[in-house]
């Protein structure tokens, strides 16, 4: 007894076969497009969630200068340490004068320096204010000098009009032998203050 005949394979005719094949080479396309697009886009949120929401800043510029120093009497007075000598230049009428153009060197005892004088000393000059002026005087150079040219000099005459003596001694520079500087070059706009640790007294005092 024969079994059923198999069924024959279905054909499809040809229109069939080429929907068929049109379909295969679309998915076929379609489906690399999908996946670029779908890195595309991911690459796309990455970028959009990374990216600065505001420009950067410029970077800072350079701090400004500092601004020019005072004036001699300005320096002093925001230096501290010089009350009794700018007390010693209102009393002996010199503050215009050190306020002035000059420009000038003044080598400034400090508040310590004035203490050291014998007893009643400063409030006899604080009643003197002629002689407190020549005292304060022989503490001023005409011009502007550093230390680098203080150094060279051998002595310098004062406005006052003595002249006070210049030595150098162990890499430290005296006035008059006994008066050490001890801190030089403060800068001001007219001119340059050098630190003394003794008030100078002139010869005939």
């Amino acid at each position: 007894m024969r079994g059923p005949e198999p069924s024959a394979p279905t054909r499809i005719s040809g229109p069939r076969i080429q929907a068929h094949n049109e379909d295969t080479m679309k998915r076929t396309i379609l489906l690399p497009l999908a996946v670029v697009a779908i890195v595309v886009a991911a690459c796309s949120s990455a970028a959009s969630t990374t990216a600065p929401t505001t420009a950067p800043t410029a970077a800072p510029s350079a701090a400004p200068s500092a601004a020019a120093a005072g004036d001699i009497v300005s320096v002093a007075t925001a230096a501290g340490g010089f009350n009794t000598l700018l007390k010693a230049a209102t009393a002996a009428g010199l503050v215009d004068t050190l306020k002035g153009p000059g420009p000038f060197t003044v080598f400034a005892p400090t508040d310590a320096a004035f203490a050291a004088l014998p007893a009643g000393t400063l409030d006899a000059l604080l009643k003197d204010p002629a002689k407190l002026k020549d005292i304060l005087l022989y503490h001023v150079v005409s011009g502007k000098v550093t230390a680098d040219q203080v150094v060279k000099l051998t002595s310098a005459s004062t406005v006052e009009g003595k002249p006070v003596k210049i030595t150098v001694k162990d890499g430290a520079v005296y006035l008059n032998d006994t008066v050490k500087v001890v801190t030089t070059d403060i800068p001001a706009a007219n001119g340059v203050i050098h630190v003394i640790d003794a008030v100078l007294l002139p010869p005939s005092m």
